[in-house]
């Protein structure tokens, strides 16, 4: 396979779509019952919607991985799925990410004042 410079690559970028995909994992700890999941974005270029999604599966199956921790468990990062995928425009300030919560109200601490 012929080596591709730098200059080449990043021209044919240009011609490509531009998406975030939401990975999400799995965290699982041999002998332990885990609820611990990662979530990661990743920026993905691909012609369409379609190969956009391979792209970001193969991403997610490569960066699953398994390793000892220091207290000696096997530790594993398994994807689940590709949660989300969305067209994006690179250009300075375009938007990648954003996100609406909800304010949980919390109660007045104790030393506020009354009245």
């Amino acid at each position: 396979m012929p080596e591709i410079n730098n200059t080449t690559y990043l021209k044919s970028l240009k011609s490509m779509n531009a998406f975030t995909a939401q990975i999400i994992y799995r965290i699982e700890c041999e002998g332990m019952p885990t609820d611990q999941y990662e979530e990661q974005w990743r920026l993905v270029y691909a012609d369409n919607e379609e190969h956009a999604l391979s792209i970001a599966r193969d991403a997610g199956k490569n960066e699953e991985s398994t390793f000892i921790d220091r207290q000696g468990r096997t530790m594993c990062w398994r994807m689940i799925a590709v949660k989300d995928l969305q067209p994006i425009e690179l250009k300075n300030g375009g938007l990648l990410f954003s996100m609406v919560r909800e304010a949980e109200i919390l109660p007045a601490p104790l030393w506020a004042s009354a009245g």
